[in-house]
């Protein structure tokens, strides 16, 4: 039989251990922390409890733009969440389940600002080219800094005109290091790098290099010229040629348009960047109206260093029906 004592101890007892049986209650909501970007990860905080919580889960849900019409984001039951396309225009929240031997309660976030969509990367510093632009040597391209994070880079490289006007694409240079071969000397050497991620790409060049060098000195006691293409636009000619010579200053170069039975015309155009050694330019004229029209058609160049030495002349001949 107990005693009054002994029945008030067993009643405490009974009082306490019922006090102990409750399941986690939220006394701080959950919250979100990273950028609500496509292409970013949130990460939940799961905010404070009481009763001593012993796990946790996690179900993220996407929600209108006023953090309303919440629906669960199938499979996004962890910690963390990479948002996607499907998210761009929506805000998020994460519901956290707090769990201990007594039940388990839910408690949710405010919702995230909306999800801005991500966008193809831009260029915020250009690329660069490390290395010596010198036949046999190796140039790298260096991808300069991008926006919206790309995940891969590709690249090709093009050779310019000394005056930089023109430039076009190599053949096959599409790695990120490219060696400088014979056919480079007299360029300057350019690439374009193009960033991609998943929503698009976007495309940068660096400024070209130094004018392409040969692997061993020019000599020779008078200037060199030699045609690397002639060709039509329209009306005008394009004359692309390299010169070489050992003395860095400035040549003439004399373009010359003929014709059997017309007077031929001979038009100067200046270097404006001496070849030093070797340097490519193009030039363009439209040829007067006797040169135009069916029959042969022959363009020549040859060019003159400050001392009146003439290179040996260098032809184009067309044949138009």
């Amino acid at each position: 039989m107990l005693t009054s004592f002994g029945m008030v101890i067993a009643a405490v007892g009974v009082w306490a251990g019922a006090a102990v049986a409750a399941p986690p209650a939220n006394t701080s909501a959950p919250t979100i922390t990273g950028t609500p970007k496509v292409g970013e990860t949130l990460t939940a905080q799961n905010g404070t409890w009481s009763n001593s919580p012993t796990a946790f889960q996690y179900q993220w849900q996407r929600c209108n733009e006023s953090g309303a019409a919440c629906a669960n984001i199938a499979g996004a039951t962890t910690k963390t969440y990479l948002l996607t396309t499907t998210d761009a225009g929506r805000t998020i929240r994460v519901r956290v389940t707090g769990i201990n031997a007594d039940g388990a309660v839910n408690a949710r976030s405010a919702p995230t600002d909306v999800v801005a969509p991500s966008a193809a990367p831009r260029n915020t510093a250009r690329p660069s080219i490390a290395g010596e632009p010198t036949a046999g040597e190796e140039l790298t391209a260096e991808e300069g800094s991008w926006t919206n994070s790309p995940t891969s880079y590709a690249y090709q490289w093009q050779r310019c005109d000394v005056d930089a006007i023109a430039c076009g694409a190599i053949s096959g240079a599409t790695g990120k290091t490219y060696g400088v071969r014979n056919a480079d000397v007299g360029f300057r050497l350019r690439v374009e790098v193009t960033a991609k991620n998943a929503n698009g790409s976007g495309s940068a060049l660096s400024n070209p290099s130094s004018i392409a060098a040969p692997s061993v000195p020019i000599t020779n006691a008078r200037p060199s010229v030699k045609l690397i293409s002639v060709r039509f636009l329209g009306a005008r000619v394009y004359a692309r040629f390299r010169i070489c010579d050992d003395s860095p200053r400035n040549l003439t170069i004399l373009a010359t348009d003929s014709r059997p039975g017309k007077t031929s015309q001979t038009r100067r155009f200046t270097t404006r960047i001496a070849p030093d050694p070797c340097g490519v330019y193009t030039r363009s004229w439209v040829p007067a109206q006797r040169f135009r029209g069916k029959g042969r058609y022959t363009v020549t160049i040859a060019v003159r260093d400050t001392s009146g030495r003439m290179s040996s002349p260098v032809r184009k001949l067309f044949s138009r029906g």
